[in-house]
């Protein structure tokens, strides 16, 4: 899919359009409803910004390109942006083609402001030219390992995928739950089926199952063979990269959908401005928005300040990162460099261990905090 958008309305007395290219998983085997809820946060944010004046007077536009979660197409569609001329890229959600896509970014000197991946090594080397708005999965998985803990699960299964991504997730948990007692054993979902890995867990005595696969499939069958194995009744289900948060998972599992936690990147209370924004969102998704449509709007509200600041020379908006402030929907936004990380890091980002609540599965309940 590829797109342009401008709001309505937008002045245009100021000069040409100043484009950004948004990298978002619009079709199948992406994941489409996340993508769906990223490209509303960026659209809106866009809108708003042209509400505003735009930059210095100027539109701001998306070029958008449906990335279908595969990263050699996402490496792609950064050299076509390059080449279209936009001053800067947002967005990606899945942590293996933001990967691709940030390696572009850096070899061809294009600033990136990821808005959802995770993977630590987001590049193999530092580079100045790609910022996070989500928290490194090194953090978010041990805050959710801590949980864990804190709830008395020491025996941990993981019934995992093959992928860059869910590998190192297993590795980060392994690692911080290890010298606190904890046990982490692999399944590998691709060699048993829902009834085989039910099987498996109970042989293992395993009191947690975390689902690190994809959505629905292999991820909700799993789910409802869990929920119907009498020998698992008091197994907890996790899946701490959020697969719950968005309304296709509750419309898949319904009830058995609930009482599943997972990290999601939200504040307990969000500030005036995303109040504002989650109204605007709710009413562009005729659902509740999730966490990745508020790291949409921060995204392009991020690059906006930047651009206004610096104008849409790359070079000048890449070295403004450790300068940027700004106040986000979810929070007062800032980057740094932590020891090890090889790009910008949003500071500090919020982070919740969160469920869908058994009494009424629409409704989220905060179960920890990181």
């Amino acid at each position: 899919m590829n797109t342009l958008s401008s709001p309505p309305g937008a002045e245009r007395t100021g000069g040409p359009a100043v484009r950004i290219g948004a990298l978002v998983p619009l079709s199948r085997p992406g994941w489409v409803e996340a993508g769906r809820h990223l490209l509303a946060g960026l659209e809106l944010a866009v809108r708003d910004v042209g509400r505003a004046g735009g930059i210095g007077g100027r539109p701001l536009e998306l070029v958008v390109r449906d990335t279908a979660a595969d990263p050699r197409r996402a490496a792609a569609a950064v050299d076509e942006l390059a080449r279209l001329g936009v001053a800067a890229l947002a967005g990606e959600y899945h942590s293996v083609v933001a990967r691709a896509a940030a390696a572009r970014a850096d070899a061809l000197g294009l600033p990136f402001l990821c808005s959802s991946a995770v993977l630590d090594a987001l590049t193999e080397q530092p580079t100045e030219w790609v910022a996070r708005l989500a928290p490194a999965q090194s953090h978010g998985w041990r805050v959710y390992a801590d949980f864990l803990l804190g709830a008395g699960h020491s025996r941990i299964a993981v019934a995992a995928q093959p992928s860059v991504y869910w590998a190192a997730g297993t590795r980060v948990l392994r690692d911080h739950l290890a010298p606190r007692g904890g046990t982490v054993v692999e399944l590998d979902v691709s060699a048993l089926d829902p009834a085989a890995l039910c099987d498996e867990v109970v042989g293992r005595r395993a009191t947690a199952l975390l689902l690190l696969t994809g959505h629905p499939e292999p991820a909700v069958p799993i789910v409802r063979s869990v929920r119907r194995d009498p020998r698992l009744a008091g197994l907890v289900i996790g899946a701490p990269a959020g697969q719950p948060e968005f309304a296709g998972w509750a419309r898949a599992l319904g009830d058995d959908g609930a009482a599943v936690p997972f990290l999601r990147y939200l504040p307990e209370r969000l500030t005036p401005l995303g109040a504002r924004v989650g109204q605007a969102l709710r009413e562009r998704l005729a659902e509740a928005p999730s966490f990745v449509a508020f790291e949409g709007y921060d995204t392009i509200a991020v690059l906006a300040e930047v651009l206004r600041s610096h104008g849409a020379d790359r070079a000048r908006a890449a070295g403004s990162w450790p300068r940027a402030a700004v106040e986000g929907t979810r929070g007062p936004i800032r980057f740094s460099r932590p020891p090890g990380a090889g790009v910008w890091q949003w500071t500090r980002p919020p982070l919740q261990v969160v469920d869908r609540d058994p009494a009424a599965p629409d409704r989220f309940r905060i179960l920890h905090t990181g």
